[in-house]
């Protein structure tokens, strides 16, 4: 005789906790001199608040883990205590370390042991919609082990032979097929286990926490992305996520 007072699978798997890192301590040299990327700016808030608030905008988060250069936990500490923040959501700030890598792992060792689902976020995204948060959970509920949001390429794409000398003309290899190609945003959500094993297990070809997943030989799944989910790493950057914020003002109330 069965109990039907248990849980279905699909229930238990949407009363999983999900908990996300922000890995915000690298110095975005590409917006030149100054002030750590995480930390600039955005409509004279700093970019981190802007993704911390983006992140904490889903109800299904409830702990938000702030990786802080090495030497900054203090500060960012501050900076989030300073600004209005969501009241059922959890924040801790930890320091980072040399790489994105290594920060990751550590904010990874900072969460509880009763969080399931662990999303990792750029803070150099500091507009994701939540809806494409709120996507990426789903689909670790329903048993994906990592997801990616990502956006099909508006241009085509050439790999070439890299030159031997910058500035010279490098010559076509192949032109891959544009309908096969994403480029690839966060957050990345998973499973929190996998995760783990990842960050433990593989040190080598690492571009993001999805690569290493793939590495363990386990399917990465991709969800729609969103083109405010763009990130900032060039001053032009600054400007559109100026104008989107603009423009969440005058038709959301941003």
């Amino acid at each position: 005789m069965s109990d039907d007072s248990r849980p279905s699978r699909t229930e238990s798997r949407t009363a999983l906790r999900t908990a996300a890192v922000i890995p915000a301590a690298g110095r975005g040299v590409r917006l030149g001199p100054g002030a750590p990327k995480a930390l600039r700016a955005l409509n004279g808030t700093p970019m981190l608040i802007h993704a911390v608030r983006a992140l904490a905008a889903s109800r299904a988060v409830s702990l938000v883990v702030v990786v802080a250069p090495p030497d900054g936990a203090p500060e960012v500490k501050s900076l989030l205590d300073a600004h209005a923040l969501p009241d059922r959501t959890d924040f801790l700030v930890v320091p980072g370390g040399e790489s994105r890598q290594e920060s990751v792992k550590l904010g990874l060792d900072a969460l509880p042991p009763d969080y399931d689902i662990v999303l990792v976020h750029d803070a150099a995204r500091p507009l994701v919609p939540v809806d494409t948060v709120d996507a990426v959970i789903q689909a670790v509920r329903e048993g994906a082990p990592a997801v990616v949001p990502a956006l099909p390429l508006a241009d085509t794409v050439k790999e070439v032979e890299p030159a031997a000398t910058p500035g010279d003309p490098e010559p076509v290899v192949a032109t891959p097929e544009r309908a096969r190609l994403r480029a690839v945003q966060t957050p990345q959500g998973f499973d929190r286990t996998t995760l783990v094993r990842a960050h433990e297990t593989v040190t080598d070809n690492v571009t993001d926490d999805a690569s290493m997943v793939e590495q363990l030989g386990e399917q990465v799944v991709v969800v729609p992305g969103h083109e405010e989910a763009f990130k900032v790493t060039r001053p032009l950057d600054l400007v559109l996520a100026e104008a989107v914020l603009a423009r969440r003002r005058l038709n959301d109330g941003f």
